[in-house]
């Protein structure tokens, strides 16, 4: 899940963020429009979300504060709700919500020129728009997965209409679960293997170029960091001591001169941190 905004329009209601939250199983995405993004008022968003499709075991988000807060700590815990965190400045460990969040952006574009004002409206309609759409990673649309079935869009209306298609005749509720939810499984089965193929290709072309890198703990590291006046650029600062390693890609890494003493990274915005100076000395000795 991830904020999106401030954004360029602002509505009458006052929205101007947009809380997004996208199923890494099914790729199905829920949206919601903020007038603010604090701590509260996210929890809301959330319960709405949740009150629909039911509360997930994981959730991952940046270290936004927002999200970092007592009040969302809470809701996790009495949720039963297991917090991971994308690592700081590596958009690509929260890389689903980020993918998505460029395509609804770019949808948007088009309604907030024509409607600055009332763009929340909308929405829903973009929702719906983009979760009929097969995924190229699972070979089916978000709709599909989650509900096990085709969605009925506007085009399935006028085809119904036209052909003057009558309503098939109703089955008992227990044909109808027993059919869900055997079309549900061979759906996720199928979803599974696309997913799979879709992240083996993604694997033959990352490692094409990728070198293997590990960190223990209490290592000397530098890591790579924005720059204060321009986040597009960035630089590698530290040295800084490695805390403790999360899993095979995230450490947690103590920032001495920082406000947040401790982050997340993920090891490709981290390199070792060689004393230069030392090597130095010792090769004047020598001599």
């Amino acid at each position: 899940m991830d904020i999106v905004g401030p954004l360029s329009k602002t509505t009458r209601s006052g929205k101007k963020y947009i809380l997004v939250v996208v199923d890494f199983a099914t790729r199905y995405p829920e949206a919601v429009a903020l007038s603010s993004i604090e701590a509260d008022t996210v929890a809301d968003a959330l319960l709405t979300i949740f009150s629909r499709v039911g509360f997930p075991k994981e959730v991952l988000t940046d270290q936004g504060s927002n999200f970092m807060s007592a009040l969302l700590r809470s809701l996790w815990q009495k949720c039963g709700v297991q917090h991971n965190w994308a690592s700081a400045y590596h958009p690509q460990s929260n890389g689903l919500v980020e993918r998505f969040n460029g395509t609804l952006k770019m949808m948007l574009k088009t309604f907030m020129n024509q409607h600055p004002q009332d763009w929340d409206k909308y929405l829903p309609h973009l929702l719906f728009a983009y979760r009929e759409v097969p995924q190229e990673s699972t070979g089916f649309s978000p709709f599909e997965l989650l509900y096990g079935r085709r969605v009925r869009g506007p085009l399935d209306l006028m085809r119904d209409e036209w052909e003057g298609k009558a309503a098939p005749e109703g089955e008992s509720v227990v044909e109808y679960v027993l059919t869900f939810r055997e079309r549900l499984a061979e759906l996720m089965g199928l979803a599974r293997e696309n997913l799979a193929r879709a992240q083996r290709r993604q694997k033959v072309w990352y490692d094409r170029t990728a070198r293997a890198r590990a960190f223990a703990t209490g290592d000397q590291v530098m890591v790579l960091i924005p720059v204060r006046r321009n986040k597009l650029q960035a630089a590698w600062e530290g040295p800084f001591k490695v805390i403790k390693q999360l899993n095979e890609v995230n450490y947690v890494v103590e920032l001495s001169n920082r406000a947040h003493h401790r982050r997340v990274y993920h090891v490709n915005m981290m390199k070792p941190y060689y004393d230069r100076g030392n090597v130095v000395l010792a090769v004047c000795g020598h001599w």
